[in-house]
């Protein structure tokens, strides 16, 4: 009686289907004759999904392959596209030629040597740190994919992440859930909670299906949290004080003709109270202003957004239809309680720079499928192994999100100055960054189990955003100029052979999905 076999998913969008896809894979819930776990999706019909955040990391690959879809379908199916990283404009100064890029592949060397006290002594000022460590921003100016087509499945030439469509995608992990992995599907909107005398949730009541048991619920109803922050009253800690995002204007722009180049990257351009994403599909453009309201207001950040969407296609920008989305900065201040744990928006939100949302639902998916309790006993250890390394997780991210904001040398608004100003950045990053004056990010700094972003990224944004580390002191440490000079060689070499070899991304996409 004490087993712990039902899992009960509360909420549909790519959070619960990609949930309920990786417990169900793990647990071979389509086995009957050997099935231990069933699981099963409540979806309301009354609740739109929000249906934005287009952005993966490269660990989609390995969860799609987990669940047994093939890259040729999910490419299709969600119109989807490749991503190599970010390009964020006028981030430092807005002024001509600002830009720097996040890629996806490791610098040449790393971590066994570390190119940036040879890159900031002898090539700062005539090649962008990323040019000349990495040879993906080449790859990405030139609007080429990341492989070929001989490539398999999943495999890459340089390492790549997706775009995709939010709400082809949740569609796809529906039908592919259902079908193929078992999951047992109820539309149907939850009434009530019922709770065992210890406080753990018995069942649901929902309007048309009366009673569903459980033994475990995943709350993945999005913003509105009806298990873990309504039923529970679990606090939402805000963020808003040191990421001030709190406003998005959405909307879709078709490509000016059908062969134009889909950009291989996401395209973040800095404005004055926040900064525009632009994201490449096969059929379409994402494109979105995330602003602060207690920087600007929903007329001028419009005006913005309207301005990009001309400079891209002017006849798309005669149509200029929106949809707003309020952003609240934070997450609870635990995730799992009891026998409820929350995965997605019910969790919570930083704003979308860096695709930190999708990538949390997979980690957290993937901990329940492969933590899940066997009993009810168990239940308490794993919640508290859970919680401890979602919330470092969530502050690894805090900090790496305020990185790019806070190393601006933008005074041109308050948003901008208010950013740079310690009162808005945490302690933690503060003290990261007094030591990094001296010396370059390193394993030392990440080397908890729980890391989201190695120290290669904050090396990018570092010195991408122009911060000046002094290694001139301590040249003595840097004893391995020809390696590096070797390294820096082999980087061009690799630029040539990928921009020679590689097929434009549009090229690519056609290919595999005909």
């Amino acid at each position: 009686m004490n087993e712990v076999t039902k899992v009960i998913v509360v909420g549909g969008g790519s959070a619960g289907w990609l949930t309920a896809a990786r417990i169900a894979s793990y647990h071979k819930t389509k086995d009957s004759a050997n099935r231990q776990v069933e699981v099963l999706l409540i979806e309301s019909s009354e609740v739109p999904p929000v249906g934005v955040g287009e952005g993966t990391w490269p660990t989609m690959r390995n969860t799609l392959k987990a669940i047994g879809l093939s890259e040729k379908e999910f490419l299709k199916e969600c119109d989807a596209s490749f991503k190599q990283g970010a390009k964020f404009v006028n981030w430092k100064t807005a002024e001509e030629n600002d830009f720097y890029y996040h890629p996806l592949i490791l610098p040449q060397g790393f971590p066994s040597i570390d190119l940036s006290p040879y890159w900031a002594l002898d090539i700062r000022g005539k090649q962008a740190y990323s040019e000349a460590v990495c040879f993906q921003e080449a790859i990405c100016e030139k609007g080429l994919a990341p492989k070929m087509a001989t490539t398999p499945d999943y495999e890459s030439v340089a390492n790549y992440a997706y775009h995709l469509d939010a709400g082809k995608f949740s569609t796809l992990l529906k039908k592919h859930a259902i079908s193929q992995l078992g999951v047992k599907h109820v539309v149907d909107h939850v009434t009530a909670v019922n709770s065992h005398t210890d406080g753990r949730i018995r069942s649901l009541l929902t309007k048309q299906h009366g009673e569903l048991n459980g033994d475990l619920f995943v709350d993945c109803s999005g913003f509105s949290s009806i298990l873990l922050g309504q039923h529970y009253q679990i606090p939402f800690e805000d963020k808003n004080d040191v990421l001030f995002i709190d406003s998005a204007l959405a909307l879709h722009v078709p490509y000016q003709s059908p062969e134009q180049d889909i950009a291989s990257h996401t395209i973040s351009t800095a404005q004055t109270a926040g900064w525009i994403w632009d994201i490449g599909l096969p059929t379409r453009r994402g494109i979105g202003h995330v602003y602060s309201s207690a920087h600007t207001n929903e007329e001028h950040a419009a005006q913005a957004l309207l301005g990009y969407v001309k400079s891209i296609n002017s006849e798309a920008a005669k149509v200029f239809d929106y949809r707003k989305i309020a952003i609240r900065s934070g997450h609870r201040r635990r995730f799992w309680h009891k026998n409820c744990v929350a995965v997605g928006l019910s969790a919570g939100f930083l704003e979308p720079l860096e695709a930190s949302a999708l990538i949390l639902v997979e980690m957290s998916a993937s901990f329940i499928a492969e933590q899940l309790p066997r009993n009810i006993e168990q239940t308490e250890i794993i919640a508290k192994r859970f919680n401890d390394s979602f919330l470092y997780r969530w502050s690894r991210i805090i900090d790496f999100l305020k990185l790019h904001y806070c190393l601006s040398k933008r005074t041109d608004s308050s948003f901008w100055l208010d950013n740079q100003n310690l009162s808005s950045i945490p302690q933690t990053l503060q003290e990261q960054l007094k030591l990094w004056r001296t010396r370059a990010p390193s394993s030392v700094d990440f080397s908890s189990t729980y890391e989201l972003f190695p120290a290669a990224s904050y090396l990018y944004v570092l010195y991408g955003m122009g911060f000046e580390t002094d290694f001139s002191q301590y040249r003595y440490l840097y004893q391995e100029q020809e390696k590096a000079n070797a390294l820096f060689a082999q980087n061009e070499r690799m630029i040539r052979q990928a921009v020679a070899n590689l097929p434009k991304n549009r090229e690519l996409l056609q290919n595999l999905t005909r």
